[in-house]
Protein backbone atom coordinates (compact mmCIF):
# COMPACT_ATOMS: atom_id res chain seq x y z
CA UNK A 1 0.00 0.00 0.00
CA UNK A 2 0.92 3.36 -0.68
CA UNK A 3 1.39 6.47 1.55
CA UNK A 4 0.71 10.06 0.50
CA UNK A 5 0.86 13.14 1.92
CA UNK A 6 -2.50 15.93 2.24
CA UNK A 7 -2.34 19.19 3.53
CA UNK A 8 -5.16 20.94 4.06
CA UNK A 9 -4.20 24.72 3.77
CA UNK A 10 -4.82 27.78 5.48
CA UNK A 11 -7.61 28.77 2.72
CA UNK A 12 -9.59 25.32 3.60
CA UNK A 13 -8.77 25.87 7.63
CA UNK A 14 -10.24 29.53 7.19
CA UNK A 15 -13.62 28.24 4.99
CA UNK A 16 -14.06 25.32 7.21
CA UNK A 17 -13.50 22.69 4.33
CA UNK A 18 -11.50 20.15 6.76
CA UNK A 19 -14.37 17.66 6.95
CA UNK A 20 -15.29 18.15 3.19
CA UNK A 21 -11.73 17.12 2.39
CA UNK A 22 -11.43 13.99 5.24
CA UNK A 23 -15.21 13.12 3.78
CA UNK A 24 -14.19 13.04 0.11
CA UNK A 25 -11.05 10.50 0.35
CA UNK A 26 -12.54 8.40 2.90
CA UNK A 27 -15.27 8.42 0.64
CA UNK A 28 -13.11 6.87 -2.46
CA UNK A 29 -12.01 4.57 -0.10
CA UNK A 30 -8.59 5.50 1.09
CA UNK A 31 -7.52 4.97 4.50
CA UNK A 32 -6.60 7.79 6.70
CA UNK A 33 -3.51 6.62 8.77
CA UNK A 34 -2.23 9.79 10.32
CA UNK A 35 -3.93 13.42 10.87
CA UNK A 36 -2.73 16.80 12.91
CA UNK A 37 -2.82 20.39 13.18
CA UNK A 38 0.11 21.97 13.30
CA UNK A 39 2.17 25.65 12.63
CA UNK A 40 4.83 25.53 9.68
CA UNK A 41 7.83 27.38 10.36
CA UNK A 42 10.22 28.67 7.80
CA UNK A 43 12.45 25.58 8.24
CA UNK A 44 10.21 23.46 6.93
CA UNK A 45 8.44 25.43 4.24
CA UNK A 46 11.97 26.14 3.06
CA UNK A 47 12.46 22.28 3.11
CA UNK A 48 8.65 21.62 1.33
CA UNK A 49 9.25 24.04 -1.01
CA UNK A 50 12.68 24.19 -2.37
CA UNK A 51 11.74 23.61 -5.75
CA UNK A 52 10.32 27.36 -5.43
CA UNK A 53 12.25 29.06 -2.73
CA UNK A 54 14.42 30.83 -4.44
CA UNK A 55 11.49 32.13 -7.39
CA UNK A 56 10.47 35.84 -6.72
CA UNK A 57 6.99 34.92 -5.64
CA UNK A 58 7.95 32.41 -2.68
CA UNK A 59 7.95 34.94 0.16
CA UNK A 60 3.99 34.97 -0.74
CA UNK A 61 3.40 31.67 -0.15
CA UNK A 62 5.40 31.41 2.81
CA UNK A 63 3.73 33.63 4.34
CA UNK A 64 -0.19 32.25 2.85
CA UNK A 65 1.12 28.85 4.33
CA UNK A 66 2.42 30.45 8.09
CA UNK A 67 -1.21 32.39 8.54
CA UNK A 68 -2.89 30.13 9.82
CA UNK A 69 -2.08 25.97 11.09
CA UNK A 70 -2.49 23.79 8.47
CA UNK A 71 -4.00 20.16 8.79
CA UNK A 72 -1.30 17.59 7.99
CA UNK A 73 -2.98 14.06 7.03
CA UNK A 74 -1.36 10.83 5.96
CA UNK A 75 -3.34 8.51 3.35
CA UNK A 76 -3.20 4.82 2.47
CA UNK A 77 -4.40 2.82 -0.53
CA UNK A 78 -3.90 0.86 -3.51
CA UNK A 79 -2.06 3.73 -5.76
CA UNK A 80 -2.42 6.38 -3.41
CA UNK A 81 -0.83 9.17 -4.54
CA UNK A 82 -2.40 8.87 -7.80
CA UNK A 83 -5.74 8.52 -6.40
CA UNK A 84 -5.52 11.52 -4.30
CA UNK A 85 -4.75 13.42 -7.18
CA UNK A 86 -7.32 12.60 -8.86
CA UNK A 87 -9.59 13.67 -6.32
CA UNK A 88 -7.69 16.42 -5.76
CA UNK A 89 -7.61 18.00 -9.00
CA UNK A 90 -5.35 19.92 -10.91
CA UNK A 91 -2.99 23.00 -9.25
CA UNK A 92 -4.28 25.27 -11.02
CA UNK A 93 -8.61 25.50 -8.71
CA UNK A 94 -10.32 27.19 -11.66
CA UNK A 95 -9.34 24.99 -14.48
CA UNK A 96 -9.27 21.94 -12.16
CA UNK A 97 -12.48 19.66 -13.66
CA UNK A 98 -16.25 19.54 -11.54
CA UNK A 99 -16.16 16.98 -8.94
CA UNK A 100 -12.24 17.33 -7.69
CA UNK A 101 -11.85 19.28 -4.62
CA UNK A 102 -10.43 21.99 -5.94
CA UNK A 103 -12.39 22.41 -8.98
CA UNK A 104 -15.60 21.95 -6.51
CA UNK A 105 -14.20 24.35 -3.78
CA UNK A 106 -11.46 26.84 -4.83
CA UNK A 107 -10.20 29.23 -7.93
CA UNK A 108 -6.60 29.93 -7.05
CA UNK A 109 -3.30 28.77 -7.64
CA UNK A 110 -2.10 28.84 -4.06
CA UNK A 111 -5.50 29.21 -2.39
CA UNK A 112 -6.45 25.92 -3.60
CA UNK A 113 -7.31 23.92 -0.67
CA UNK A 114 -5.03 21.48 -0.13
CA UNK A 115 -1.08 20.37 -0.99
CA UNK A 116 -1.06 16.91 -2.04
CA UNK A 117 2.09 15.08 -2.95
CA UNK A 118 3.04 14.69 -6.83
CA UNK A 119 5.33 11.65 -7.03
CA UNK A 120 5.44 8.30 -4.79
CA UNK A 121 8.89 9.43 -4.18
CA UNK A 122 8.10 12.84 -2.96
CA UNK A 123 5.27 11.68 -0.79
CA UNK A 124 7.81 9.46 0.72
CA UNK A 125 9.60 12.22 1.60
CA UNK A 126 6.78 14.51 2.61
CA UNK A 127 4.96 12.06 4.96
CA UNK A 128 8.58 12.08 6.60
CA UNK A 129 8.30 15.71 6.96
CA UNK A 130 5.41 16.23 8.58
CA UNK A 131 5.00 12.90 10.72
CA UNK A 132 6.99 11.21 12.88
CA UNK A 133 6.58 7.07 12.93
CA UNK A 134 4.89 7.23 16.03
CA UNK A 135 1.80 9.34 14.58
CA UNK A 136 1.11 7.15 11.78
CA UNK A 137 -0.87 4.13 12.32
CA UNK A 138 -1.61 0.86 10.81
CA UNK A 139 -4.71 -1.19 11.88
CA UNK A 140 -6.75 -3.05 9.64
CA UNK A 141 -9.34 -1.70 7.86
CA UNK A 142 -12.71 -3.92 7.18
CA UNK A 143 -14.45 -2.21 4.54
CA UNK A 144 -11.58 -2.91 2.41
CA UNK A 145 -13.23 -6.09 1.54
CA UNK A 146 -15.36 -3.64 -0.27
CA UNK A 147 -13.18 -1.58 -1.48
CA UNK A 148 -10.36 -3.86 -3.31
CA UNK A 149 -10.27 -7.12 -4.37
CA UNK A 150 -7.63 -9.32 -2.35
CA UNK A 151 -5.10 -9.44 -5.41
CA UNK A 152 -5.25 -5.45 -5.87
CA UNK A 153 -4.27 -5.10 -2.22
CA UNK A 154 -1.48 -7.62 -2.43
CA UNK A 155 0.10 -6.02 -6.02
CA UNK A 156 -0.72 -2.22 -4.85
CA UNK A 157 2.55 -0.31 -3.34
Amino acid sequence: MERTLVLVKPDGIQRGLVGEVVKRFERKGLKLIGIKMMSLDEAILREHYAHIASKPFYPGVEKFMRSTPVVAMCWEGVEAVETVRLVAGITKARSAAPGTIRGDLAMSVACNVIHASDSYDNAVKEVKRFFKPDEVFEYDKSEYMHVYLDDEVAGGR
